[in-house]
């Protein structure tokens, strides 16, 4: 296991789930955090336990020239950034294609897709001048299936994984290591969030099984992050053991 101590993560959307445990878990391995969120209330109160050094900002990923700036403008001891998590994503609605809220799919599209290369193209630059770093996607088992009612969500994953392999192979020769962890059902505010907000709704997806955590996705991740130099992570898909592809879950029946 490479040492992780003092290296510089940036981690995208990091106020709640996924890249709040992330953060979690690279705190705990002594690095140094960029995080960043539209939320700062909700970032402040995630990382509010932290003990490691931190640099929050208020983000918007789909907002390409605020990336550039706030990326251009970290202070000094900032710019190096040895690892970026590209976790900000959602998931809006599940209608089927005719039916579909063309909101949600901006949304969706500008989020998971465009918001991913803004920060990735500014991120990565800095990479290549430095000779060092790892990018770490984090996609979803909808970007290796498509199942009813996710066309463009599941469009959009589709997208991730190719934009990854796409740059695994843009940055052939380069010593960067380029990695994306694809989970399946996580319980965290994805499905609040796809529901826009319908709670009962949301539980059901997670109803009679036990899903993954954010926790468990952190782990896959700093595991990704802390394999030697010439050691690259290509791809983890992982699933809760109930779960056997996006639309087979094993659930509990209700005597």
């Amino acid at each position: 296991m490479e040492s992780l101590k003092n290296r510089i993560v940036f981690i995208t959307g990091a106020s709640s789930g996924i890249g709040a445990a992330c953060a979690r878990a690279f705190a705990a391995a002594g690095c140094r955090l960029i995080l960043c969120a539209r939320r700062m209330d909700r970032l402040k109160k995630a990382s509010g336990r932290l003990t490691v050094p931190l640099y929050l900002a208020e983000l918007d990923v789909r907002d390409q020239p605020a990336v550039v700036d706030m990326l251009r403008s970290l202070p000094e001891e900032w710019q190096a950034i040895d690892i970026l998590v590209n976790n900000a994503g959602l998931a809006r609605g599940l209608a089927g294609l005719p039916d579909g809220d063309l909101q949600d799919w901006e949304e969706m599209i500008d989020t998971n897709i465009k918001g991913l290369l803004y920060v990735s193209k500014e991120v990565v630059a800095g990479m290549i001048a430095r000779k060092s770093g790892h990018v770490i996607n984090i996609g979803s088992i909808a970007g290796h299936e498509v199942y009813p009612g996710g066309n463009v969500y599941c469009a959009t994953k589709h997208a991730v994984d190719a934009i990854t392999k796409g740059l695994r192979m843009d940055l052939l020769g380069a010593p960067i290591r380029i990695s994306t962890v694809d989970p399946g059902l996580v319980e965290t505010e994805f499905s609040m969030v796809r529901f826009h907000g319908d709670r009962e709704r949301a539980a059901k997806v997670y109803e009679g099984m036990q899903p993954l955590t954010g926790d468990d996705i952190a782990d896959a991740v700093v595991y990704c992050a802390s394999r030697p130099p010439h050691v690259q992570i290509a791809q983890l898909i992982i699933l809760p053991t109930a779960q056997r592809s996006s639309t087979m879950v094993a659930r509990a029946r209700e005597d």
